[in-house]
């Protein structure tokens, strides 16, 4: 029987990279997904079967609000939800505008909050579910730069551990996924210095792939990982074991 048979996810940021794969994989195994990011419905023209699309500002209430509701009104539950939408920037401290740090914050720190506020009342109407928050090993280790990065998914990771605790009693776990260098358009459009050395210190010595995170993401929404909340899944290639 297909890993997530019967549920239904609603996956952020799907359009490309790691989210279009977590998208992907879980309609395989069985999930009906609602794939959503910030362009249009054409994005997805070629995504494949069983993912529907859903447009979705992770940074607004109004737009949390609609695509829930929808989803609920439609399908009658939501039994997943991962917040993969993010976004990164490499300016400095003292170098990054204000307006380029809310954008980072609103996106990735706001946007995983608000998924989690929209979902939680029906999770708990419905008796659970499971909530994955995509942090970074960038949540627990630095890099030159980056600190609005660092920040988000710093949060990302322990505002999951929260809201796991608040929750453990009432059939809603909250997991934080952290991969390492992954091989996705984001990391293409950085600097190729970068992307070399931190390569360079992944003791696997490659890339990883986003569909290797995607499987992390599989185990968390099922009920295979029925006694694991609170917890990190680090997919890294060894990254953080150093």
């Amino acid at each position: 029987m297909p890993r997530l048979a019967g549920k239904v996810a609603v996956v952020t940021g799907a359009s490309r990279g790691i989210g279009r794969s977590i998208a992907e994989v879980f309609a395989r195994e069985g999930a009906t997904v609602i794939a959503t990011s910030r362009g249009k419905a054409g994005d997805y023209a070629e995504i494949g079967s069983g993912i529907e699309y859903q447009q979705l500002d992770v940074s607004s209430v109004d737009d949390w609000a609609r695509v829930v509701d929808d989803v609920v009104t439609r399908h009658g539950r939501v039994d997943a939800l991962v917040n993969n939408a993010g976004i990164i920037t490499y300016e400095p401290a003292h170098e990054l505008g204000i307006d380029d740090w809310n954008r980072v914050v609103a996106v990735n720190q706001t946007g995983t909050w608000l998924g989690m506020r929209a979902v939680i009342p029906h999770m708990l109407a419905q008796g659970g579910g499971s909530i994955v928050n995509v942090s970074s090993i960038w949540g627990s280790a630095a890099v030159a730069g980056a600190h609005a990065y660092h920040a988000t998914k710093g949060a990302v990771r322990t505002m999951s551990k929260n809201v796991a605790i608040t929750h453990a009693r009432d059939g809603i776990r909250v997991n934080s996924l952290h991969p390492g260098f992954i091989a996705t358009p984001l990391t293409d459009a950085q600097d190729e210095d970068v992307n070399a050395y931190v390569v360079s210190q992944t003791p696997m010595g490659r890339p990883g792939l986003p569909e290797e995170i995607a499987y992390g993401a599989v185990y968390l929404a099922s009920d295979e990982s029925s006694f694991m909340t609170g917890s990190e899944l680090v997919i890294d290639g060894g990254y953080l074991a150093q």
